[in-house]
């Protein structure tokens, strides 16, 4: 099965993991004078980070900033859809996206690469 954004393959399947982090919750508390105690008011589930990374292959350079720049497009502050082995994951902000390593194999040019999500609530 292959990994896709919004519908779009845009993601390599070798090496491809997610780390899906935990939901936080919000909550008020509040005290009074005089009044032993708290007042704890719960706000319910909040939003999680998504950690994405692997490797995008390309048999050019040029191909390869093509693959770059089509993901680095996903941040605009929308939501996307994010269909992966491990689960569908709805609701999602890319806040980050950082090639971390780049390399040259048989096939041509491979880069790492690490992102950033915020699942929201």
């Amino acid at each position: 099965m292959s990994t896709t954004l919004d519908g779009l393959k845009l993601f390599d399947g070798n090496q491809l993991q997610i780390e899906a982090g935990s939901y936080k919750r919000e909550l008020i508390e509040k005290s009074a004078p005089m009044l032993d105690g708290v007042i704890s008011i719960d706000l319910g589930r909040r939003s999680r980070i998504i950690k994405q990374t692997g490797t995008l292959r390309a048999k050019s350079r040029s191909l390869l900033n093509e693959r770059i720049l089509a993901v680095s497009n996903c941040m605009d502050g929308n939501t996307h859809i994010l269909d992966a082995e491990s689960g569908l994951y709805q609701n999602l902000r890319m806040d980050s996206f950082k090639v971390t390593k780049e390399r040259e194999d048989g096939t041509g040019i491979t880069a790492d690469y690490e992102i950033a999500y915020t699942q929201l609530a």
